[in-house]
Formats: structure tokens, C-alpha cells, sequence
């Protein structure tokens, strides 16, 4: 949800994806809130998050491996404090916000402090009782690959090949599957399928875990290798990009039919790497000019998918204080109400991002480059020592 859209001078297609990623994630999230209009969406808009993750996978991917593949290295120390002026002061804000003011929590329950500050609410929460900021879960995800990611290309860039890297996606996927498999017909189905421990069980050790997550992740990261280090078979593949779209389009209508029950077996198990593929496509399709996809513009775009992480963040409890102070007109479930939520969660999102995450990227950016003129300084007195 963090990750930045500044490849390719920021693509209108991703901001197009990542708009339609956080309208569905709200959906969803707001499902009772809304009117029945918006079941068939709010249904499914968890997979918005999926999105998200396809996304990352996408845009970290080519941060990171570029100076790769010019030859310059991984820079883990840059890598880190770049996603850390990204991503800690906005959340560390929101974070306040719950310790400080329990009027915006959006539950009554919450998890104790140390599970937010070393992002292992994914792992930790006990969803039975702690709900309020626990769509944190998919940052702690992306937290996880943030870290290892760099590490395993610096690891596998000492001696690489094409066997290895696709082993190492491989092995991530299967580990993903096998889990799933695992946890779903060995753990959770002996508690049956009727019962609030299931529930419960698939949400804290299926859907929230890292390790059963990465689908998405490994999708986008897979498109960021094939641009970088096959750029013909990139080139080649988008001239046929309708075709990509229409594949994407195509298979995720299937992964809808194999999530029409959410909690299934085989959605739990395959669902989730078919709709990364299904998703992967979509992103392909936008991360390209010569694409049509690519280049629409949709009007609003560009802000919604500016405010995304801090609409994230904010977005289930700006609506519990729209509960609390207009009443009535929650109540309603109306396109009054839609109109209240989206005004008031855009506004809040905006007064964090402008007051807290701008600045702070403004700040990484100008140290970003005096730390680049240093070093370009140091580069040109070298020689002559």
C-alpha cells in the first residue's frame, strides 16, 4: 500500500489500478455502511489488498533491482531509509492517534503496543477480541518483503542465473500452497466449517501471515525481472498487451468464481496465485505507455492514488467517527452516506498526507540529494588524489 509510483514518471495505469485497489478495500471495510448497491463489490474487495501487493511487488522490484542491473550494486542502507521515511512517520502518526485518543479507534479492542512497533500483528493478533487497526496486517506484509527482498537478490547476485531466480519464486509459491493445505485441511477443518473457530483460524493463520501472502508480491516482483534483465521479452509481450489485458481480465473472473465461497478449499489453496497472475497481467497491461491501458487517464486518479496509504490507514476510523457524530445519516446506508464517507475520509487522508508524509518525503528527497552530490563530488576529486 506504501510503495511509490514514481517509475516511468508515474504511469497513469498504476495510478488507475491503485485507485480501483483502495475503492474496493474501503468497500469492503465499509461494506455495512453502504447501500446495497455496493454488495456485489464490498464482496469481493478484499482482493483490492491483493492488488496492493502486485503493485509493490511491481514498483519496489524495479527500485531496487535497477542500480542492479547498471551495475552498481544493492544499496541496503539506501533501500532501508528511503522505505522508512515512506512509510514510518505517517504511521507512527496514525499509531498515536490509537494509544492517545480512544475515540478513534474503530473496536474497542487493540492489540498491546509491541506488535504495531515491530510490525508482527499479522502473526500476533488475537482477532477474537482485537480489531481495532488490524487492517495494519497487509503493511506488516509488505514490512516482511521490504526486509528480505534486498537481501535475497544481494545473496543471489553474487553468482546469477535465471535457474536460481525462478527457484527461489518457486519455492515461495509452493511454500505458500503448501501451508494453506496445510493449515486448511489438517487445523482448521476438524473444527468445522460452521463453527467462529474457523473464522477466526483463517483469518490469524491463512489469510494475515506472511508466508502464506507472498503471491502477489512474488507476481510483481517477477514483472520488475522480466523488464529489467529481459527487456525483449517484455517489449514482445506488451505488443500483444490487449491481449495481456483481456487474458487478466479473463482469469480473474475465475479466481471470482473460485472465491464465491471465500473461505473454500481450492480458493484457499490456488485462489490466491491465480488471481496474483490475474492481477500481475492487469499490471503488465498499465506499467507501459504503448499500451492504451496504460495511458488512460482517469480524472481523480492521480489524487486518490496520491492519498492511498494515508486513506489505508485512516479510512475505517474516519467512518467510526461519522458513526459517532452523524448518526442519522450513517443510518441511512444512502448515497448521502456514500458521499459523507468519501468526502470526509479523502479530507483526512489529505490533512495526513500533506502534513505528514509530503514533508517528510520532501526531506528524504533533499538529503537523497546532497548525499548523491557528495558522493558525485567525491568522485570527480578522486582521480586526482
Amino acid at each position: 500500500m506504501s510503495a511509490n509510483l514514481s517509475v516511468n514518471h508515474r504511469l497513469p495505469g498504476l495510478d488507475t489500478l491503485r485507485t480501483l485497489a483502495i475503492a474496493v478495500v474501503m468497500a469492503f471495510h465499509l461494506q455495512g455502511l453502504l447501500p446495497d448497491a455496493f454488495g456485489p463489490i464490498a464482496r469481493y474487495g478484499w482482493m483490492g489488498v491483493d492488488l496492493f501487493f502486485v503493485l509493490s511487488g511491481y514498483l519496489i522490484g524495479s527500485q531496487l533491482l535497477k542500480p542492479l542491473r547498471d551495475g552498481r550494486g544493492v544499496m541496503l542502507l539506501d533501500f532501508y531509509r528511503k522505505r522508512a521515511y515512506r512509510i514510518l512517520p505517517v504511521y507512527l502518526v496514525v499509531l498515536a492517534l490509537y494509544l492517545l485518543w480512544p475515540l478513534w479507534r474503530e473496536a474497542p479492542g487493540i492489540s498491546p503496543l509491541w506488535q504495531f512497533l515491530t510490525f508482527t500483528e499479522n502473526f500476533c493478533i488475537d482477532y477474537s477480541i482485537n480489531h481495532a487497526f488490524s487492517h495494519v496486517w497487509s503493511l506488516c506484509v509488505e514490512e516482511h518483503f521490504y526486509l528480505l527482498l534486498p537481501m535475497i537478490v544481494l545473496l543471489m547476485s553474487r553468482k546469477p542465473a535465471v535457474w536460481k531466480t525462478i527457484a527461489a519464486l518457486a519455492f515461495f509459491v509452493a511454500l505458500g500452497l503448501v501451508v494453506r493445505s496445510y493449515v486448511y485441511f489438517h487445523v482448521l477443518l476438524p473444527m468445522g466449517r460452521e463453527s467462529d473457530h474457523f473464522g477466526l483460524g483463517y483469518i490469524e493463520r491463512i489469510y494475515y501471515p506472511t508466508y502464506t501472502r507472498l503471491d502477489g508480491l512474488l507476481a510483481g516482483v517477477a514483472l520488475a525481472l522480466m523488464r529489467s534483465y529481459r527487456p525483449i521479452w517484455w517489449s514482445t509481450l506488451l505488443q500483444r498487451a490487449n491481449w495481456l489485458l483481456a487474458c487478466g481480465i479473463i482469469l480473474m473472473g475465475i479466481t471470482l468464481w473460485l472465491f464465491a465461497d471465500r473461505l473454500s478449499a481450492i480458493g484457499t489453496v490456488i485462489g490466491f496465485p491465480l488471481m496474483a497472475i490475474a492481477f500481475g497481467l492487469l499490471v503488465m497491461a498499465a506499467a507501459d505507455r504503448r499500451c492504451w491501458f496504460g495511458r488512460a487517464r482517469i480524472p481523480g486518479a492521480k489524487l486518490v492514488a496520491t492519498l492511498a496509504y494515508s486513506l489505508y490507514l485512516t479510512h475505517k476510523e474516519v467512518a467510526h467517527l461519522d458513526e459517532l457524530w452523524l448518526p442519522k445519516l450513517m443510518d441511512a446506508r444512502s448515497w448521502k452516506t456514500v458521499a459523507i464517507l468519501a468526502v470526509s475520509c479523502l479530507a483526512v487522508a489529505a490533512l495526513f498526507y500533506f502534513s505528514v508524509e509530503r514533508p517528510f518525503l520532501a526531506l528524504r528527497d533533499r538529503r537523497e540529494g546532497r548525499r548523491v552530490a557528495n558522493v558525485d563530488q567525491g568522485a570527480r576529486i578522486e582521480p586526482a588524489l
